[in-house]
């Protein structure tokens, strides 16, 4: 796809006069929860009850950026301009672009902006120490638009914690109607919330959903794909068609449990889903290829002279050694992953499993190599997501139509 234009914030040679439409959850898809803060609403995509289990800063950040989250109304508007204010990680010393929103019109992209205020949350990688340097909001304006009724979307970037301020358009909104697609509810790692990827968009989950036809709820959580069990209540508790997990990759980064622990503890994630959803289609994925960690166990760690250049990457700092003693790695993890889902399907016809390697795999890496050897790029995430709608939502896959159950 070639790259859109990216309006400025408040560029507009004839700025049209528009009003202000409160921003409420009837507007909002792929949140969990809105908190009001005194700037204005904050998308979270885990309910207070799972947030207040983890005072991990990590989590925090990872599911308060809303990769999934959009605003979705029907009107004749042709301006939409809304004020947000992001908060923007950077590590010290390295450049990082302003996080992008997609705007869609009846399904199609578009339009791009950014927002070029906000807070600024500075890491220091040599101790992890961080700085909060607020920022004033900012304003995202797409101007344009076709005056006649059209639905409208504005995902909110992926990777950038976003409080939503206020919505203003040059004509009356209305929250679009139930679309009738079937809701797919997937939850992983970084690499699921969309890490390295352009555009909220493009994240490999919404690339799969678009040509899959179903809503996205994308709980993917960067370095928090753990078989955490609130996450499990959240999944339990989140109604939905079609379920999917992506996990193994964050155990083996922060090198996290042994083998022994990692069957039990996906089994009893399992479980919890199954307490809520018993019947709905749940396909567990294996992690794609990570070349550092495939036979190297963690933990991961940034390579200290990548930073230096400019361009962070991770490296394996695990023993391959202790591998026969219990330790964790994604050969190891897609073996167990295999394994637990063959021990409960012939009691479960509804769970099905899918190795990550038909995601992407060797051939892949060696055209479409990791930039930072853990995350792939814009163009691998699309090969992902295409791979993923034509397996899972294909003749014969798990999520293949079937009535809608979520409600």
């Amino acid at each position: 796809m070639n790259p859109l234009p990216r309006p400025a914030p408040g560029a507009a040679t004839a700025p049209a006069r528009t009003a202000a439409t409160p921003i409420t959850a009837a507007l909002v898809r792929g949140a969990a929860e809105l908190e009001r803060t005194r700037h204005g609403l904050l998308p979270h995509r885990l309910p207070a009850a799972a947030r207040a289990q983890c005072a991990d800063g990590q989590l925090a950040m990872a599911e308060s950026q809303p990769s999934g989250v959009r605003l979705a109304f029907r009107t004749r508007a042709t301006a939409v301009e809304l004020d947000t204010l992001p908060t923007k990680r950077v590590h010290a010393g390295v450049p990082r672009p302003d996080g992008v929103y997609d705007l869609l019109v009846d399904g199609r992209l578009t339009a791009q902006g950014s927002a070029r205020g906000g807070n600024t949350l500075v890491v220091d990688p040599a101790d992890r120490s961080t700085e909060l340097r607020p920022g004033p909001p900012a304003t995202v304006r797409f101007a344009g638009l076709p005056g006649v009724d059209k639905d409208v979307e504005v995902w909110l970037p992926h990777d950038e914690t976003t409080e939503l301020v206020a919505l203003r358009t040059d004509a009356p909104v209305e929250p679009l109607p139930d679309s009738g697609r079937p809701v797919w509810l997937h939850h992983g790692s970084s690499i699921s919330q969309g890490s390295t990827t352009a555009s909220p968009t493009g994240t490999w989950p919404a690339v799969a959903a678009a040509l899959g036809g179903a809503d996205l709820v994308n709980l993917g959580l960067g370095g928090s794909a753990l078989l955490d069990p609130f996450t499990a209540r959240a999944l339990r508790d989140t109604p939905a068609d079609f379920v999917s997990l992506k996990v193994g990759v964050n155990v083996v980064n922060l090198d996290l449990m042994r083998r022994r622990a990692f069957g039990p503890a996906l089994h009893g994630f399992l479980d919890t889903i199954r307490e809520g959803r018993p019947d709905v289609p749940l396909l567990v994925v294996s992690p794609i290829l990570c070349p550092v960690h495939e036979h190297t166990p963690g933990p991961t760690a940034l390579d200290p002279a990548s930073l230096a250049a400019g361009r962070p990457a991770f490296r394996a700092a695990g023993d391959p050694r202790e591998v026969p003693a219990g330790k964790l790695t994604l050969a190891v993890v897609r073996e167990e992953l295999a394994r637990v889902v063959r021990e409960r399907s012939a009691a479960d016809p509804h769970l099905h499993h899918l190795d990550g390697l038909a995601l992407y795999g060797p051939a892949d890496e060696a055209a479409l190599p990791l930039p930072d050897n853990l995350h792939p790029d814009a163009a691998a995430h699309r090969l992902i997501g295409e791979r993923f709608a034509r397996i899972a939502f294909g003749a014969g896959g798990p999520f293949a139509a079937r009535p809608r159950l979520a409600g």
